[in-house]
């Protein structure tokens, strides 16, 4: 099973803080999300000064986004290890909850921890759309509570399977039932890469605007800007 170290490096975020939102994201991993997926995954929580397990992914938690718009993204570690960055002081002062961008973070690494996953839907006899693999994008504003913390929504598989033939895929299509419809369908505020192949405009992105929208451009070294370049390319970072 995949090992999460969940790392505090925040002056924002106490300590006593870290076990009841690490409780929450192990219950929607191992509850709502394994279920609809099959992927799951061990969270450990690792006291300050205490060193990371040999092997295991990360969620850090820092103060201030180094990226404009970017309230948590997800690169690499020097070793290529998934890394999800959580910005809890630039979340807050946006007026969102930092549980949310950790639960966002870590659902989408375990969804595609190599950012090489997408859905092709054909346009035409010789062109077609590829859409990211990203499960908490198209519901960005859309959230819940688990024993008291607040989570991020997702989209289930279903909404990777698009209408064919004039026949929709059954509903849900996002844990919480709001998305009406599989992709391109977005909730309020949801956004989604995609790439047009016929055109070679490379990946741009699809928002819904009837709620704000964040993220237009994405963050560097962020898993939609990684889309955008070839592999050799890619940032590598330090939890910090």
């Amino acid at each position: 099973m995949i090992t999460v170290a969940v790392v505090n490096q925040s002056t924002v975020v106490s300590d006593s803080e870290l076990p009841a939102v690490v409780a929450a994201l192990q219950k929607q991993v191992e509850e709502h999300f394994w279920p609809a997926w099959n992927l799951d995954a061990e969270l450990d929580l690792v006291a300050k000064g205490r060193p990371v397990r040999a092997g295991a992914w990360q969620l850090v938690i820092l103060d201030d986004s180094d990226q404009a718009d970017a309230l948590g993204y997800h690169e690499t570690t020097a070793d290529g290890l998934p890394l999800g960055k959580v910005f809890a002081r630039t979340t807050l002062q946006d007026g969102g909850q930092w549980s949310v961008t950790a639960s966002h973070e870590l659902l989408e690494m375990l969804a595609d921890p190599e950012i090489n996953l997408s859905v092709f839907v054909q346009d035409g006899a010789t062109s077609g759309r590829l859409y990211a693999y990203e499960v908490c994008d198209p519901v960005e504003n859309d959230i819940y509570l688990i024993d008291g913390i607040a989570v991020s929504d997702f989209v289930l598989p279903s909404w990777f399977e698009p209408a064919t033939a004039g026949v929709t895929p059954p509903a849900p299509f996002d844990f919480l039932k709001q998305l009406r419809a599989p992709l391109p369908a977005l909730s309020p505020g949801g956004y989604i890469g995609v790439f047009n192949v016929g055109d070679g405009s490379g990946w741009t992105q699809v928002t819904d605007m009837r709620a704000r929208a964040r993220h237009m451009l994405p963050p560097a070294g962020s898993r939609r800007h990684r889309r955008m370049l070839p592999r050799g390319a890619w940032r590598r970072s330090t939890a910090r």
